[in-house]
């Protein structure tokens, strides 16, 4: 991994799927719809000030969002928050900086 750069995609975990469980209402707003499938695929990781997550999330139907979502660090004491997200990706669309 480059300094700054993200690291190599991994398979999603169940914190992973916590985090994009956490901005889904979020993009639900958004995207003025309801995502009854919101399933963490994989991920990277980009360390900043706090820790960028990409997901790649299954929204059902063949259809994949990327998501964008920022860790602070722990001595904020604040939430992740929905940084960035796209639609209309497939699964063999590559979890790319956005």
């Amino acid at each position: 991994m480059l300094v700054g750069g993200t690291s190599e995609a991994k398979p999603a975990t169940p914190d992973i799927q916590e985090l994009a469980d956490l901005v889904k209402p979020q993009i639900e707003q958004k995207e003025n719809k309801s995502y009854p499938t919101f399933k963490a695929v994989e991920y990277k990781t980009q360390v900043v000030a706090g820790t960028n997550y990409f997901i790649k999330v299954d929204v059902g139907q063949g259809e994949y969002m990327h998501l964008r979502v920022l860790q602070p660090l722990p001595h904020l004491k604040e939430q992740p928050s929905l940084s960035d997200y796209q639609t209309g990706k497939k699964e063999s669309d590559p979890l790319n900086y956005f």
